[in-house]
């Protein structure tokens, strides 16, 4: 049984940042993947720009050129598919991790025998990492160090109510031709929510925003918060703020006051209630990381659900187990871009790289 020097979790921004360095740095290391390459870009809406620069975007010192001041979607595609051909980064997709265990020193003592040269029978502790394909095969990999760089994308918040699973019901939102001349509901007050109804106003259908808060986020994009807020303010998209959604049923949506969802909301009248029709709705209500993977695998989350971790190592509370880009931000994902999440792959690989020499 082979046991690399790190398996990196996520083939991101960050994964690939730290990639890179592995390489660099001259660690056998594996990136492993449960989508496509930058899988949260990908499913990103096709029409999507950056709200940044091309520079900000870049890993590895490799340039990203482009005509635009903000880059496209197509363009980050294109771009970090050209960084994993110039490095030749060792990646496999479609490959979902299941698991992370860290196992005892003495098992591990033992595998190390067939380890790196010069490190047989070496008394240390190694993570096993069962993964599952696309196609349903399972294997499990060992490696001294995890990084983690799994983002947040990949998991939307769900808000726990009936009908949630519904065909008709989704979490990301990609082209607005398809809901033409229909009845949609958008569910969350960001930029997603925001853009997604202008967008699907546009292409003709019958949008309504649900808010729970008064109005929408203070972090809309500049040129889009005017837009967003005279569509409402002339009566082209339908707005209920300070409402949020109880029940979705396959016609129609139920909302009821922001904050009626509990012992409050029992004791208002049903009068309270309304009910909207919908052919489409969207959860845009945002993402967070897999906090059960990492709790599974012994990390401990602080009061922000977000890991507890060394803020110059990024190495959390179970030793040799990094975490890297979104994986770092709990609730708190506006905090974690792409503009500086890509740093931390590099600075975990540096300290995993002095502690494999020493």
């Amino acid at each position: 049984m082979s046991i690399r020097d790190v398996i990196i979790v996520g083939a991101g921004p960050s994964g690939l940042a730290a990639a890179i360095a592995a390489k660099h740095h001259g660690l056998d290391y594996q990136v492993l993947e449960q989508g496509v390459l930058v899988n949260s870009i990908f499913r990103f809406p096709p029409q999507m720009v950056f709200f940044t620069t091309p520079e900000l975007l870049e890993i590895g010192g490799l340039p990203f050129v482009s005509p635009f001041e903000k880059p496209t979607r197509a363009e980050a595609l294109k771009y970090y598919r050209r960084v994993v051909d110039t490095y030749d980064l060792q990646i496999t997709g479609d490959e979902q991790v299941l698991a992370i265990v860290r196992e005892e020193a003495e098992e591990a003592g033992r595998a190390g025998q067939a380890g790196r040269a010069g490190q047989a029978g070496r008394e240390e502790s190694v993570f096993a990492v069962e993964t599952q394909s696309g196609r349903g095969v399972r294997r499990v990999r060992h490696a001294r160090h995890v990084v983690m760089a799994i983002g947040y994308y990949d998991h939307p918040v769900m808000l726990g109510i009936p009908g949630e699973d519904l065909s008709h019901v989704r979490h990301y939102y990609a082209e607005p031709h398809v809901h033409y001349r229909q009845r949609v509901v958008i569910v969350g007050g960001g930029n997603s929510a925001a853009e997604s109804a202008l967008e699907m106003f546009r292409a003709g259908a019958h949008v309504t925003v649900v808010h729970r808060a008064p109005t929408f986020k203070s972090t809309i994009k500049y040129w889009i918060r005017p837009d967003i807020d005279n569509r409402i303010k002339e009566g082209s998209i339908a707005a209920r703020f300070e409402h949020c959604v109880k029940e979705i049923r396959p016609t129609s949506v139920v909302l009821i006051p922001a904050g009626g969802a509990g012992e409050a909301g029992r004791a208002r009248e049903a009068g309270s209630e309304e009910e909207l029709p919908a052919d489409a709705v969207y959860l845009l209500t945002g993402y967070r990381a897999d906090a059960e993977l990492m709790c599974r695998a012994g990390v401990l989350l602080n009061e922000r659900q977000a890991p507890v971790h060394d803020l110059e190592t990024f190495e959390t509370n179970v030793p040799g187990l990094f975490v890297a880009g979104g994986a770092i931000a709990g609730v708190d994902t506006g905090t974690i871009f792409i503009e500086n999440g890509r740093f931390h792959g590099t600075k975990i690989i540096e300290e995993i790289a002095r502690r494999v020499r020493s």
